[in-house]
């Protein structure tokens, strides 16, 4: 089938195939091959080209090719499989486009990473709502965070681990959040271990609330938002959410529940141990962290390091290893997670290189 032949009538069938839409005309030319992209009338340019054309220019950026457009037609001129690819892209950015969703700029570079790298559609993994909640929508927006999300939904107890700003912790959160308002749960448990304070909050002032208030309140502000922040103090008092440091796991069983351990790079793999044999009946958990984030002391061992090696062939758990490319915060923040792990990468090779050299 052609590139750019896709249907893109809706998001019930975006998959089914069609030759009235997207129609590219592939021609060749001196200057090279020219590929000729129609866009379908009911689509407003203006939505596929961005402000200023800045989609366009990203697409002739990231593909190496000359942009035209006139009318609804846009002229592609370069390389044939970049046009090629040039097609599925603009295929994609309509199919999404029809869903209602808008693009943005981010949304078109990750379209573009997403082509490169994997095998499933940008516009059924960008259009995968979790939950809607005062006009905001909150789905995946890289391959591997929808991976993480299908996981969750597939598998009792999923392990989510890469850098900061992947959306581990939020998609986790929103996916409870889900859960709980489907009924499939009864409540909510989300849980750290407060290492900075040692675990040991007895001598701090103030209720357990005010001394674990520094350690949970990313937890807090992503509640905000997803759910009604007038009914948050009520479903904290009811219990129908929990937020409670690690050490206060002990010794009990979970049922009926979604629970999410944050930052589980700082746990002990005694403590994660402990954390994970508390699941009960009809309960979910999932745990998150950040490996190269440890603030174990005295160079203790840390639990999320270890569980992989202990859990990996068991089934009904899965894990999901996020990237820098699933960065979705700030464009830079992805590319300083990307030059830590060169960085890093580039230490440990040097460092055996001495260590052959001394044995030698």
């Amino acid at each position: 089938m052609p590139a750019g032949f896709l249907d893109i009538a809706g998001t019930d069938d975006i998959a089914s195939t069609t030759e009235r839409q997207i129609r590219p005309q592939q021609t060749t030319a001196a200057a090279g091959t020219i590929r000729k992209i129609t866009v379908p009338a009911s689509i407003d340019m203006i939505s596929v080209l961005g402000p200023g054309d800045e989609y366009l220019r990203i697409l002739e950026r990231e593909l190496d090719a000359d942009v035209h457009v006139r009318g609804n037609e846009i002229t592609f001129s370069g390389d044939p499989e970049a046009l090629v690819a040039a097609a599925d892209v603009l295929t994609e950015m309509v199919a999404i486009i029809r869903t209602g969703q808008g693009l943005s700029a981010d949304a078109v570079e990750r379209i573009l990473t997403m082509m490169r790298t994997g095998d499933e559609r940008p516009a059924e993994v960008l259009t995968q709502n979790i939950l809607s909640d005062r006009g905001r929508t909150i789905r995946p927006k890289t391959l591997n965070q929808k991976r993480y999300v299908d996981m969750i939904d597939e598998h009792t107890v999923v392990f989510g681990i890469g850098p900061a700003g992947t959306g581990k912790t939020y998609l986790a959160m929103a996916k409870a959040v889900q859960a709980l308002q489907a009924k499939m749960v009864n409540r909510i448990i989300l849980t750290r271990p407060a290492v900075e304070a040692g675990e040991r909050l007895g001598f701090l002032p103030g209720t357990l609330g005010d001394k674990m208030d520094p350690y949970v309140r990313p937890l807090h502000d992503a509640l905000h938002d997803m759910i009604d922040p007038d009914s948050i103090p009520r479903l904290l008092t009811a219990g129908t959410i929990e937020i409670a440091p690690l050490a206060y796991m002990r010794g009990r069983t979970l049922n009926d529940a979604f629970v999410i351990l944050d930052e589980a790079q700082n746990t002990s793999p005694e403590q994660m141990k402990m954390f994970l044999t508390r699941l009960g009946f009809g309960s979910k958990m999932v745990v998150t962290g950040d490996v190269t984030q440890v603030d174990l002391p005295g160079g203790q061992r840390s639990g999320l390091r270890v569980v992989q090696d202990i859990l990996d062939d068991i089934d009904d758990i899965a894990f999901c290893n996020l990237t820098n490319l699933d960065v979705v915060r700030h464009k830079l923040v992805g590319r300083i997670v990307a030059a830590y792990d060169r960085f890093d990468s580039t230490r440990s090779d040097s460092a055996r290189s001495d260590n052959t050299r001394e044995k030698r």
